[in-house]
């Protein structure tokens, strides 16, 4: 099987890092580069079980940027111009947790020896921060469970999976309600996922069946008629009409990593139903039955919206598909 397709990623990369937007698949050079995208990109290059010479070079590319992105205190700039200029201030928001994600994920499974190394340095200049955001610790939490499972005995990786918890909380009492915030946001999945990671790799199984348990009620609440039906870009909780536009890619990948992680772990097929559902509503299983991806270009649309997919194919939604795709060929035998 020939896998996802990287076509328009290579379109949207440089000899600098990622275009994080575009104009159709025309990348759109002004608007610059953000370390969110190319630490996305390094997690699914790295995870990707076959890298040929082309797609090595943007993980030197995207490993480099991650690199110059990051300040000597171990926060990271988010934005660079197009005049190859940072636009920010070093910090922790969701970029440096998926920085760490990215770094955790090519020191566990890039082929390329030098990568592994250089990423897990880079990794440890920036575990010992915790930042505001669960969301952004949460992304960082993956990085260290990617580490911890090539190196169990990595403390700064394991000190930092294991304050995941502390971050996301319990599920709650109200058996309509058990997450943990006043309402859904954005890669919801990536919390239960970080639970479920952190509880499998220190041998916790309260921790994990909270994720378990988060996960599935998302997944129930993120489902309609046997599709995924996300919440939107401005968030949603019960009471709120659905379905609710603009839908994002990002959502539907997390849910889809989320399962994936839930089934590596337990071994039920029933996650497989999640993996399933991600990959069906990009190619048009979604609440207007159209399909959010260009088979010509091999990029993602940007969001679904109440009058159709926004055709624009940037990093992230490009990102979101290429991932889900990943678990799709790898756990249900197709290729997308």
């Amino acid at each position: 099987m020939t896998g996802p397709d990287f076509a328009h990623l290579i379109r949207l990369s440089d000899d600098t890092g990622l275009f994080e937007h575009a104009d159709g698949p025309l990348p759109r050079r002004e608007h610059g580069y953000c370390l969110d995208d190319v630490a996305r990109g390094l997690v699914v290059l790295c995870r990707n079980p076959e890298l040929p010479a082309e797609l090595v070079v943007l993980v030197e590319r995207y490993l480099a940027f991650t690199a110059h992105a990051q300040a000597r205190d171990g926060r990271f700039h988010n934005r660079l111009g197009p005049d190859r200029g940072w636009q920010d201030e070093p910090g922790l928001g969701d970029w440096w947790g998926r920085a760490l994600w990215g770094l955790g994920t090519a020191t566990a499974r890039c082929t390329v020896p030098w990568i592994r190394h250089a990423a897990l340095a880079c990794f440890d200049r920036s575990a010992h921060h915790r930042p505001p955001s669960v969301r952004s610790m949460s992304f960082a939490a993956l990085g260290a469970a990617e580490v911890l499972s090539v190196d169990p005995g990595h403390s700064l990786a394991a000190k930092l999976l294991g304050d995941i918890s502390s971050y996301v909380g319990e599920p709650g009492d109200t058996p309509d309600w058990p997450w943990p915030e006043h309402r859904l946001f954005y890669a919801n999945a990536a919390l239960p996922e970080a639970l479920i990671a952190a509880g499998d790799l220190l041998d916790d199984l309260q921790i994990r069946d909270d994720g378990l348990r988060l996960l599935d009620w998302l997944l129930t609440v993120e489902t309609s008629e046997a599709h995924f039906s996300p919440a939107p870009a401005g968030g949603w909780r019960i009471g709120e009409p659905r379905p609710a536009f603009d839908q994002q890619p990002v959502e539907v990948a997390a849910l889809a990593d989320a399962c994936a992680r839930a089934h590596q772990i337990t071994g039920d097929p029933r996650w497989l139903t999640g993996v399933r559902r991600a990959v069906e509503w990009f190619d048009g299983h979604n609440d207007l039955g159209v399909p959010m991806r260009d088979r010509e270009t091999g990029g993602g649309y940007d969001g679904l919206t109440p009058d159709g997919p926004n055709h624009n194919q940037g990093a992230e939604s490009t990102l979101a598909l290429i991932s889900t795709l990943q678990h799709g060929r790898t756990l249900l035998g197709s290729d997308g």
